[in-house]
């Protein structure tokens, strides 16, 4: 009976079959070097980029797309061939030798097991560790429970793993907060930038003094782990400063209830949902900010932040995002409601030359560091470094230990 309806369906120019969605697990993309080949390179991080058609722009979603493109580039820039899988194929059985195994951590062990024993295996960071980003999440929540009498489960969570101990060393997206997290477990780190999805001229035309006491909050989901409740309670409880609110509020329907009133029925509050970063909405909006608001509790080294540096945005971020401020804006240290608000109040009663001169700074930085050109550097220094057997030249200081970290409220 089958056999004759498929044959019926046929002629009409369609096909019935099983409906199995394929993994995206499962491509494998090869490619090779421009002369001669040295070795082979295992990458597990994203596969997205290279299967898009001649022309298709990569994603500014998140900077992992254009990463992994750069990562591939990199090694075959310098000889090798590189066979990229999806970092989430830990069923992945090698069919060769690599020479180096180069991974995101959620599946690095069990993919780098099956590897041939002198295969150098270096773990690509992106996160705090996952013992100390859960804490802090389940702090933050916690915290939100005995203030506001709600219990939210929207958390960030990561997925415990142990890729840096197995690892030979690892590259980190973030700064020496963020390596910290890792110290304990003696390797070579390697700090890599994470680079910006934008590269914005400097905001010649806008006006600080009109802006002084606007700010906004721009981040993606986990509302509650990256502060948003606490920023919407700091600015509910001061009706002459301004926040725009940038994220995909509607996708987590739990926090938008507990925080509708401030989301929706305050009038120093405007919530205007995800933006691109691309775009005109987003465009007009830094232009009529003049700081960013970041409280996070745990990040590698947060997207969001390094973005509106590029935004000439003044920061007041938490040590936890992992991006250093430098003099050009407030590191907060315990991100209670009270130091948010006091540092909102600081920023917004400065002279406008002084607002200038600190936007000025955080663009400059962001150019110097949060680049795709910084980003690609630094990342060949460190092949070229690790493919000569050095370990040593951009580790990170061991001696940092977690005992030394704030504890984000």
């Amino acid at each position: 009976m089958k056999k004759v309806l498929k044959r019926f369906i046929r002629k009409f120019g369609f096909e019935i079959i099983r409906y199995s969605q394929i993994p995206r697990a499962k491509k494998i993309i090869s490619l090779e070097p421009a002369n001669g080949c040295k070795g082979n390179v295992l990458l597990a991080y994203i596969t997205a980029p290279f299967l898009l058609k001649p022309g298709e722009p990569v994603s500014n979603k998140h900077t992992h797309d254009w990463e992994s493109l750069q990562m591939a580039r990199t090694f075959t820039d310098l000889g090798y061939a590189v066979d990229v899988i999806d970092y989430l194929d830990k069923d992945f059985i090698p069919k060769k030798d690599y020479s180096f195994f180069i991974s995101a951590r959620t599946y690095f062990e069990e993919i780098g097991r099956r590897l041939n024993k002198d295969c150098v295996k270096i773990v690509h960071l992106e996160t705090s560790h996952f013992l100390f980003n859960n804490a802090a999440s389940y702090r933050r929540h916690l915290n939100l429970q005995q203030r506001r009498g709600i219990t939210l489960t929207s958390l960030k969570w990561v997925k415990p793993n142990w890729a840096v101990e197995y690892a030979d060393a690892a590259t980190i997206k973030g700064n020496q907060f963020t390596s910290g997290t890792y110290s304990y477990a003696g390797k070579p780190f390697f700090l890599t930038p994470n680079p910006a999805s934008i590269s914005l001229p400097w905001p010649a035309d806008k006006k600080f003094e009109n802006c002084r006491k606007n700010f906004l909050w721009f981040g993606s989901d986990g509302f509650v782990h990256k502060g948003l409740d606490l920023v919407l309670e700091v600015f509910a409880a001061m009706p002459d400063h301004n926040l725009t609110v940038c994220g995909p509020i509607n996708k987590d329907k739990n926090f938008e209830k507990a925080y509708c009133k401030e989301l929706y029925q305050t009038p120093n509050i405007r919530t205007i949902g995800w933006v691109d970063v691309d775009s005109l909405e987003f465009a007009e909006v830094i232009n009529n900010c003049i700081g960013l608001v970041y409280p996070s509790c745990a990040e590698g080294q947060s997207g969001s932040v390094v973005n509106c540096l590029q935004a000439a945005l003044i920061p007041i971020v938490s040590c936890e995002s992992g991006v250093d401020v430098n003099d050009f804006g407030i590191s907060l240290r315990n991100c209670s409601i009270d130091e948010i608000k006091k540092s909102i109040l600081a920023i917004s009663g400065l002279t406008e030359e002084r607002l200038k001169l600190m936007a000025r700074k955080c663009w400059e930085y962001a150019r110097e560091n949060h680049t795709r050109e910084k980003f690609a550097e630094k990342y060949r220094t460190v092949v070229e470094n690790i493919i000569k057997g050095d370990f040593t030249a951009h580790s990170t200081n061991r001696n940092f230990k977690i005992d030394n970290m704030p504890c984000s409220g």
